[in-house]
């Protein structure tokens, strides 16, 4: 049987009998994948060190004639282990895995590894705040799923300018001026920057963005529950 070699990410892992365990796997090229790691649990598994949750390796695996397919081989690429020294960036983690896999069909795009393997290297600087980690990542499942608020011009189709106070118009899924709004020139960049696609780490240099961030929070929940329903 052939076998093909690719790049992943562990989602999950189940302990299977008494030395194997089955991998859900996220990959650039095949999409999800779950593989049989046969004898992986013993102690001197040649695949056990490929293996490790918040890791991105590169896997040899055969495909199987029915749901799992067997892994070959594994070789570690890299290892975030400063998210596992930190129980909060830890258990952030988990949540964020568990948010995208529920999200993604079995063959997602390449964009949803990257996000992943993005998400990984924000989790493992400690100067990148958890929040604004949690409140980008729901940003860009949104931005994967095609789902973009209007950023540049107001419900009247003005655009958006740096001296106007703004509230957000969720029936037209745009801002609205007004001399009580809450959102201002920079919140409003923090949140094109992102929805551009720019990475949590960059986000984290904007000055300010640990403020901007909290204030945007409950308009990108609001977004969330929108879209998904």
């Amino acid at each position: 049987m052939n076998q093909l070699v690719t790049t992943a990410i562990i989602l999950n892992r189940t302990d299977y009998g008494e030395a194997d365990r089955i991998l859900s796997l996220l990959t650039p090229e095949y999409g999800k994948l779950s593989l049989m790691a046969k004898g992986v649990r013993k102690v001197k598994s040649k695949l056990a060190g490929g293996i490790e949750l918040f890791s991105v390796s590169e896997i040899t695996f055969i495909k199987g004639r029915g749901a799992v397919g067997t892994l070959v081989s594994t070789r570690l690429i890299k290892h975030y282990e400063h998210i596992v020294g930190d129980l909060n960036r830890t258990m952030l983690g988990y949540e964020l895995i568990k948010q995208l896999n529920k999200v993604t069909e079995d063959e997602p795009e390449e964009e949803y590894f990257d996000l992943l393997r993005e998400t990984f290297e924000a989790l493992d600087e400690s100067s990148v705040p958890i929040e604004l980690i949690r409140f980008w990542f729901g940003l860009q499942l949104l931005r994967l799923s095609g789902h973009t608020p209007n950023l540049q011009t107001d419900d009247s189709g003005n655009r958006l300018v740096v001296d106007q106070k703004y509230e957000f118009n969720f029936e037209s899924m745009s801002f609205h001026a007004s001399s009580h709004g809450g959102f201002e020139a920079g919140h409003i960049k923090l949140l094109r920057l992102a929805f551009e696609g720019h990475s949590a780490r960059f986000l984290a240099n904007i000055q300010g963005a640990n403020k901007l961030v909290m204030d945007c929070v409950p308009l990108a929940q609001q977004w969330t529950a929108t879209y998904s329903g």
